[in-house]
């Protein structure tokens, strides 16, 4: 077996969880290399951001955006049946799935049903969610990444670290150590050599594939078109050339009309990577017609929830679903910038994976994610739709240590008897005021045997050093000593 072939064998992929954000972020700190690229890779994203709104009355653009995928929102249930009617009408097959795991089954039944070997796919953050391919190996079906960035991740047996770069956790000469690693090509610091080489691997690839798979950008309920955007073209390969296209999005992608999505393509565009436009702008209404000469003879539409639903029914949250993945909050956010996406251990890292992963996974998994923000609002200042990120961090950081309204998985998780037990027992003791001084009292004088660590607290901070007199005993000592009006009465006498 040549090094080629060796490149497309499956492997274990390294995982990353997001109960040990603290230790991933800690090991992620001491790495320069992951600091030096995240530096040099957000600093260029954010000014390319800057530079192509110039000219742009950017907050109407971000208000219309905003409005449009509020309004699609609030008629969601309705736009899902009207893009489902209307895609069955053009000829493509509509699947409804519950959780990952359903979806994950929906494909492989169809993939079984053609006898399909091998699929290849265009980018789909919803397919790294589900874990899809995963699931295909585990059923003996080869899924092969085609998108550059995914590509390079997937020879390299990781995950991505960034919604719309995935290998933006990588340098020229890692990614040249990887491609001659795996595949064989010389090792070169050509960026052109490079993506020629993996072009040339992928080709035959899109040519030998029984079934491609793609992601959604926007699904228009008006005349239940696909909309795919992307810049390498690959994305045009995968849906085109294997006979069986499968589409999987998750259910808030959809948009009530065609004219919906100009203004939000232009948002996407500039905010992800700064691009007016990008090289590719896919439409798909069909499969391949009677006389046309290419395109899939069958497409499969796979609508995935897995946690969306509940989300949708709490109108605060409910903002969450406006994300059209532009990834703008990420290159902004300076714990991500800093850290990078693998540090979350999931499939939508930075601050829009803060309030995302929760619902999917469980304030269980994902107690950390909340916090790991210092809350400058540069996120939400950002958004192209305008999700207050901020406010929606602040409500489950409330969630996680049971303030709010207890409808996300896991609600009250950090919240310990233990603590629970210590503000009872601070409320009881400010509510009784001779017992209070009393306490106080006592503390003051022992404060010598103040510990100096206080678990988690004092891990970046000092322990706080009770005072030796209480403010009351300072006022009345205060008071004792002040002369009073008669004294001061007879010395001016």
């Amino acid at each position: 077996m040549n090094a080629e072939n060796q490149a497309f064998q499956p492997h274990p992929v390294q995982t990353y969880s997001p109960r040990e954000f603290h230790r991933q972020a800690h090991d992620a700190l001491g790495n320069p290399q992951i600091r030096g690229n995240f530096r040099k890779a957000m600093d260029g994203l954010m000014t390319k951001r800057r530079d192509s709104f110039e000219g742009w009355d950017l907050e109407t653009l971000r208000e219309l955006g905003a409005n449009i995928r509020m309004r699609a929102l609030a008629k969601l249930p309705d736009l899902l049946e009207q893009l489902e009617a209307n895609c069955q009408a053009n000829g493509i097959q509509v699947h409804w799935a519950e959780d990952g795991e359903e979806a994950c089954r929906i494909i492989r039944e169809i993939c079984e049903v053609h006898d399909a070997k091998s699929v290849i796919k265009g980018k789909s953050m919803v397919s790294e969610e589900m874990h899809l391919n995963a699931h295909l190996e585990a059923a003996g079906i080869e899924a092969l990444e085609s998108d550059l960035g995914e590509y390079l991740v997937q020879l390299n047996d990781q995950t991505p670290s960034h919604i719309i770069m995935p290998a933006i956790h990588l340098n020229t000469d890692e990614i040249s150590e990887i491609l001659h690693e795996k595949t064989g090509i010389e090792r070169t610091r050509d960026v052109d050599t490079m993506t020629a080489a993996a072009r040339h691997q992928l080709r035959e690839r899109f040519m030998a594939a029984d079934v491609g798979v793609s992601g959604v950008n926007f699904a228009v309920a008006e005349t239940g078109t696909l909309c795919l955007v992307e810049n390498e073209g690959n994305g045009r390969m995968t849906t085109t050339v294997p006979p069986v296209h499968i589409a999987v999005t998750g259910i808030e992608k959809v948009v009530e009309h065609l004219r919906d999505v100009p203004p939000l393509y232009a948002l996407l565009s500039r905010s992800a990577t700064g691009q007016h436009v990008t090289t590719y702008f896919n439409m798909i209404s069909s499969p391949r017609k009677e006389g046309e000469h290419d395109g899939p003879k069958e497409v499969h539409l796979v609508l995935v929830d897995n946690g969306r639903s509940s989300i949708y029914q709490d109108n605060e949250l409910l903002d969450t679903l406006r994300c059209i993945r532009c990834g703008a909050c990420m290159n902004h956010c300076p714990v991500y910038t800093r850290v990078g996406g693998h540090a979350y251990g999931t499939t939508y890292p930075g601050p829009i994976g803060s309030i995302l992963s929760p619902h999917m996974m469980g304030l269980e998994e994902t107690r950390d994610l909340p916090t790991a923000s210092s809350l400058c609002g540069a996120c939400g200042e950002v958004c192209p739709v305008k999700i207050p990120i901020p406010d929606l961090l602040i409500r489950l950081r409330r969630e996680a240590v049971g303030e709010g309204r207890g409808n996300v998985p896991g609600a009250g998780v950090k919240r310990t008897r233990k603590e629970t037990a210590a503000w009872r027992g601070f409320q009881w003791l400010a509510t009784h005021p001779g017992v209070w001084r009393s306490g106080t009292a006592v503390v003051g004088k022992l404060k010598a045997l103040m510990p100096a660590k206080l678990g988690v607290w004092t891990e970046y901070r000092s322990a706080p050093q009770p005072a030796g007199r209480t403010l009351h005993a300072l006022v009345k000592q205060h008071q004792a000593d002040k002369p009073s009006v008669d004294t001061l009465d007879k010395e001016q006498s």
